[in-house]
């Protein structure tokens, strides 16, 4: 279909990125399905409730999901870019898109291309730029692939704020994977440092020195802001670096930086499985507005243990 706006879109994934995705589309009235492995699972319910509330048709499995849907995004953990891809090329229909949102490495990307392309769809990869939630469907998108030109104007044009990066499969990803070394590994090293100057005391003196060294970030936001994203986030987080790690063995490097932010962001996910944070799903989780407050909770939960 040549017309965006009269596409059945089908989301595959539906947390925060895939249901931030399905409200600014049935906002412009394109009809909208998803599935996701939880629905069937504990975890089911609030994603039922979002959709209910937004009008997302929901599906039992990706095959029906991909039968019924002109465009595909998939939005789901690094891990399952290819399974994913995988399970969808078993029914997907003669032309239908493929937009792989996810961030793989390029390695990867190719081969989640091979399935779709060879059912007949159309696989384009796209590498989010950027942190979703403020842009929520204009965030900055690198497409890459054979079909990327063609397919760059119909995003465009239901909201996407995509840009076509190469016609060639991983260029984008190669984008997204070198600088999620620079700003994953930085969460991390934040993480790091300032729990550790809190622990000793010494977090002013050196909020004072980053300041005078980088004196265009303020860190104390900075800070809780990114203490917020790895709570929340830090299990998808470390499954992204892990395709870091492998997009710079793909380049022939030793991934030393990204294997230790993976570890860092796991770490965290693990504290936050254990809820030392508080229980997901409330308004409170992941929110202080002070890095300070889940650094102290980090450290007690630590010299309990020594």
């Amino acid at each position: 279909m040549s017309d965006p706006r009269r596409w059945q879109i089908g989301l595959v994934g539906y947390g925060e990125v895939g249901r931030i995705l399905a409200e600014d589309l049935r906002q412009q009235d394109i009809k909208v399905a998803a599935y996701d492995i939880k629905l069937g699972g504990e975890q089911g319910a609030p994603l039922k409730d979002h959709a209910a509330k937004f009008g997302v048709a929901l599906a039992g499995s990706h095959a029906e999901l991909t039968a019924k849907s002109d465009f595909i995004v998939s939005a789901v953990t690094a891990s399952q870019a290819v399974p994913v891809a995988k399970a969808c090329a078993a029914a997907v229909n003669q032309g239908t898109w493929f937009l792989d949102f996810n961030s793989a490495s390029p390695g990867a990307k190719q081969r989640a291309a091979a399935p779709i392309d060879a059912a007949g769809g159309r696989y384009v990869e796209g590498a989010v730029m950027t942190s979703v939630p403020p842009y929520r469907i204009k965030v900055p998108l690198l497409l890459g692939g054979p079909g990327a030109k063609e397919l760059e104007p119909l995003l465009n044009a239901i909201g996407f704020a995509a840009k076509v990066a190469s016609d060639k499969l991983g260029v984008s990803s190669a984008v997204k994977m070198c600088r999620s070394i620079m700003i994953k590994g930085l969460e991390a090293m934040v993480i790091e440092s300032f729990t550790t100057a809190r622990a000793y005391g010494v977090e002013d003196a050196v909020f004072a020195s980053l300041a005078e060294t980088f004196p265009g970030i303020n860190w104390e936001k900075q800070g809780a802001y990114f203490f917020q994203r790895v709570i929340e986030h830090g299990r998808r987080r470390a499954e992204e670096v892990r395709e870091v790690a492998e997009t710079v063995r793909e380049a022939g490097l030793t991934p030393w930086s990204a294997q230790g932010t993976a570890e860092r962001q796991a770490w965290v996910a693990d504290l936050a499985d254990d809820g030392l944070f508080g229980r997901k799903g409330t308004k409170e989780f992941a929110r202080s507005a002070d890095w300070r407050t889940e650094a102290d909770r980090i450290l007690a939960k630590i010299n309990r243990k020594t």
